[in-house]
């Protein structure tokens, strides 16, 4: 990541809203790796490596309807 958390994300894997509050699942580059973060303005929800394999595709998945069941929406 670059100094400061001034990185920006290299690809957002979904946006939800909820109560005029937003998050967002995205993909930072980060020296060799990835890195996932579900963040919203004021935190970091999920901080952890992210590779392109099925178990973490899904696992992205559920985080995304997770957050749907508790009535987040698609914004």
């Amino acid at each position: 990541m670059e100094q400061g958390g001034a990185s920006r994300p290299v690809a957002t894997l979904w946006q939800l809203e909820f109560n005029n509050e937003r998050v967002c699942c995205n993909i930072y580059r980060d020296g060799q790796s990835l890195q996932l973060r579900v963040e919203s303005p004021s935190a970091v929800i999920v901080d952890e490596p992210f590779d392109l394999m099925p178990r973490m595709l899904s696992k992205t998945r559920a985080l995304r309807a997770s957050f749907i069941r508790r009535g987040w929406r698609d914004s």
